[in-house]
């Protein structure tokens, strides 16, 4: 089946719209004072969990002795806390002082000899079998057949048998450990005996005879080399055997070490420090001694994990109090000046920006502290100069440019305080804050492009460099080349941060909260967009028809102060519901009329059905919601009158012909700018039907439809005055009559004859020719609503001829 029009939208952009519409749908279901109530204790519990983080923003235990402090330190209550660096170092003490313990086997030499002897009666009795030869004992020891083989050709000698066991032999007051556990030995050692675990006795390294396995063994080649009648060749078989056989007598017992060790920690009673409220412990520039270490180790231990609940519930008590602070602003500013949304949803906004605003805060102060203190020059040891480089005026910027400039300021106001809060230097960080977010709000105009988040950026970075360096001089820092140099490094990139922050922020929260900036619109102005090129392809002139009206719209805002971009870009898409039925409005035609062959309440319905069928089509490509509000606002509730009374006119006896059939469903305007585009549209429309549109028709047609629109009611939910009326007439009129003004012919060309005029010119002329044009603002078809219904005449009754006008200005 053929399609009926191409796709206005990507498949990508019709998923992201389908979430988006579900994602909407199922919070419209909760009450809307429920999702307030939500949203404000969201908002405070975010902001006071991020302000009370057990984040601390100076790590006083990692100070050593001999470190310059970098804040002044006063104790924050009476309190006694665990001395931490001295249970560590008593603990540490004994866990030096508690000595290895070894398993000592007193058998050990014993238990070789025994093996050398049983391994000695085997080579007996297997030498002494018939046919045997020695290249058949064996020795299960490393080089053992070697040995084994020297032995016996030796003849099993009881001599040396005696030898080799003397040789094997130790004294009782030595003792032999393995290489390996060297790094175990202390001064003192604990040993157990391995034939009675629970024998143990201390001995002292400085009076026991300890040899490693290595130097005993070593001691042993050198032994066996002056044994009388072996030769080297000899040794040098036997000795690789007989080594084996010497074994250490002590073995470390890591387990059992271990175990002591947590034994002797777990003894250590906790030292414990008292300090009293507001106790002085160190000055910033002080050196950290061993006297104030352990207070500042302790005054970092109670702000961690010992903070009473009590300030946790005043911080959450004063965040809830600058979030209602702020609700009570928005809906005042709301009432006060008409802004682009709800005031619940301009306070979700502002809360969400400050909420993000905090969390970006709170992780700049983290990384500028733990960067501070791992730093060891000045000035970058002081976590206020890396401070400076926070993008403090990513929020109040953001509000600036997608809401207004006063809740900017509340914003950044806001954030400032939760900066004092969160920097080393409290209130110099809210001065800071407050001057980097005034800056970003009034340095600044609207915002027409993407560029003007830059040039912000970029005056805010200045302007942060110079209050940068003004704090450190009131705070009486030293002001050298070296600190003026970094202060304006830190502070230009937090104005670059800014920039960054603010500019990913924008098309999120257009999108969320369905803004639209000047930049959006400029976007949606784009000729290449699917549904504008379908209008200049299939309906040309409602294309033109709608350009018209937008600079008609433009000239009328401007002269009241509305906002014309939005009017104009509006405009352009307030007629898009005729893309389904092009030809049936008069704009389109080329001379012929279908509604001339249709019944009136046909026509009616095909004409108010374009309202429908655009907030349809709106809905399917997204068109943001105050754009799609013009299409059913711009004709409000009037009704088509002409066809109403034709299809009186042709009603048969008794038949009752139902007006609502002949009316738009509305709404009426309810801004500014819809209700210029309901004159607009009506007044473009009669301009253009005028054979002459000189300033007297002009004005007696816009007059005309001005006072229609107001008798019937349809300006009654918009906030215009009777003052702003008045310019918008007479904007109406001096815009339609540089429009449609008359041409003038060549000079010396001659004029047709009445002869070769026509009444309906055909498609090859430009829209604003077609159609059938009317001497007079009386003869226009404006019905009683301020409607042209040129549709309702019958084209096939001729009109008056027209000249045909040179195209030459």
């Amino acid at each position: 089946m053929k399609k009926r029009r191409p796709d206005l939208v990507s498949p990508t952009e019709r998923l992201r719209l389908g979430l988006l519409r579900r994602v909407s749908q199922f919070f419209e279901r909760i009450p809307i004072k429920v999702r307030f109530a939500g949203l404000f204790l969201l908002f405070v519990f975010a902001a006071t969990a991020l302000l009370d983080m057990n984040l601390t923003r100076v790590a006083t235990a990692e100070y050593r002795e001999g470190d310059i402090a970098r804040r002044t330190v006063v104790a924050p209550d009476d309190f006694t806390a665990p001395d931490v660096i001295e249970t560590d170092r008593k603990r540490r003490a004994a866990r030096t002082a508690t000595p290895p313990i070894f398993i000592f086997d007193e058998s050990v030499v014993e238990s070789s000899i025994q093996d050398l002897r049983t391994q000695w009666k085997s080579w007996e009795d297997q030498t002494a079998k018939p046919g045997s030869n020695n290249t058949s004992v064996a020795w299960p020891v490393p080089g053992g057949a070697e040995a084994a083989a020297v032995l016996v050709q030796r003849g099993l000698n009881h001599r040396d048998l005696e030898s080799l066991e003397r040789l094997l032999e130790r004294p009782p007051d030595e003792y032999v450990f393995n290489d390996s556990d060297a790094a175990h030995l202390s001064t003192k050692l604990v040993l157990i005996s391995k034939g009675a675990p629970g024998m143990r006795h201390e001995i002292d390294q400085l009076t026991t005879a300890l040899r490693p396995l290595s130097s005993v063994r070593r001691n042993l080649q050198e032994q066996i080399t002056r044994l009388p009648g072996w030769t080297a060749a000899e040794v040098n078989a036997v000795f690789p055997a007989l080594s084996s056989l010497v074994r250490p007598s002590l073995v470390y017992d890591p387990v059992t070490t271990e175990s002591a060790i947590r034994l002797a920690e777990a003894a250590i009673a906790p030292a414990f420090i008292s300090l009293k409220r507001n106790q002085l412990l160190i000055r910033e520039g002080e050196i950290v001694t061993t006297q104030t270490l352990p207070q500042l180790a302790a005054v970092n231990e109670y702000e961690r994990k010992k903070r009473p609940w009590h300030h946790l519930a005043g911080l959450l008590a004063i965040v809830a109090a600058l979030f209602w602070i702020a609700w009570k602003f928005v809906e005042h500013r709301s009432a006060a000046v008409s802004l682009q949304m709800t005031p619940r949803r301009v306070y979700a906004l502002v809360g969400s920006a400050i909420v993000m605003q905090t969390l970006f805060m709170r992780f700049g102060f983290t990384i500028a502290d733990l960067t501070a203190a791992q730093s060891t020059r000045f000035p970058l040891t002081d976590p206020s100069i890396w401070g400076y480089g926070i993008p403090m005026a990513a929020a109040a910027l953001l509000v600036a440019l997608l809401v207004d400039s006063k809740l900017a300021f509340l914003t950044g106001l806001v954030t400032a305080l939760f900066a004092g809060l969160l920097a080393s230097n409290g209130i110099h960080m809210t001065f800071y804050a407050i001057i980097s977010s005034s800056v970003a709000i009034y340095g600044i105009g609207r915002y027409r492009d993407r560029q003007s988040v830059t040039i912000a950026g970029l005056l805010v970075g200045v302007i942060n460099a110079l209050m940068a360096i003004a704090i450190v001089a009131f705070e009486q820092r030293p002001l050298n080349l070296r600190t003026v140099l970094w202060c304006m490094l830190f502070g230009i990139i937090g104005g670059l941060l800014t920039s960054v922050f603010t500019a990913g922020g924008l098309p999120i929260n257009e999108s969320v909260f369905g803004i639209l900036t000047d930049v959006k619109l400029l976007e949606l102005s784009n000729a290449d967009l699917p549904v504008l090129g379908q209008m200049a392809l299939r309906a040309p002139g409602t294309n033109q028809h709608s350009h018209a009206v937008g600079q008609l719209c433009e000239e009328a805002c401007r002269a009241i102060g509305a906002n014309s971009l939005l009017a104009r870009i509006g405009a352009l898409y307030h007629d898009i519901g005729k893309l389904g039925a092009p030809e049936y409005f008069v704009e389109n035609q080329h001379g012929h009329n279908p509604h001339d062959k249709l019944r009136p309440s046909n026509s009616a319905r095909i004409i108010t059905s374009h309202v429908t069928y655009g907030l349809k089509l709106a809905k399917e490509i997204g068109l943001p919601q105050k754009i799609a509000d013009f299409i059913p606002q711009h004709h409000g509730t009037r009704t088509l009158h002409f066809f109403l009374r034709k299809a009186q006119v042709a009603a048969r006896p008794g038949e009752v012909v139902d007006e609502a059939d002949f009316r738009y469903l509305g709404p009426k305007p309810q801004f500014k700018e819809a209700a210029i585009m309901m004159i607009a549209d009506s007044c473009e429309a009669g301009a253009r039907s005028l054979a002459h549109p000189d300033p007297e028709n002009v004005s007696l047609i816009v007059n005309k439809i001005v006072d229609a629109i107001v008798t019937d009611g349809q300006l009654n939910e918009c906030d215009l005055n009777l003052r702003e009326l008045t310019l918008i007439r007479e904007s109406m009129v001096s815009s339609l009559a540089a429009i449609y003004h008359a041409r003038v012919d060549y000079p010396g060309f001659n004029p047709p004859s009445q002869d070769s005029l026509r009444v309906v010119p055909d498609g090859t002329l430009d829209t604003e020719e077609r159609g059938i044009s009317y001497r007079t603002a009386a003869e226009v078809p404006i019905n009683a609503s301020g409607e042209v219904e040129d549709e309702a005449v019958v084209r096939d009754v001729p009109a008056e001829p027209r000249p045909v006008r040179s195209k030459v200005k």
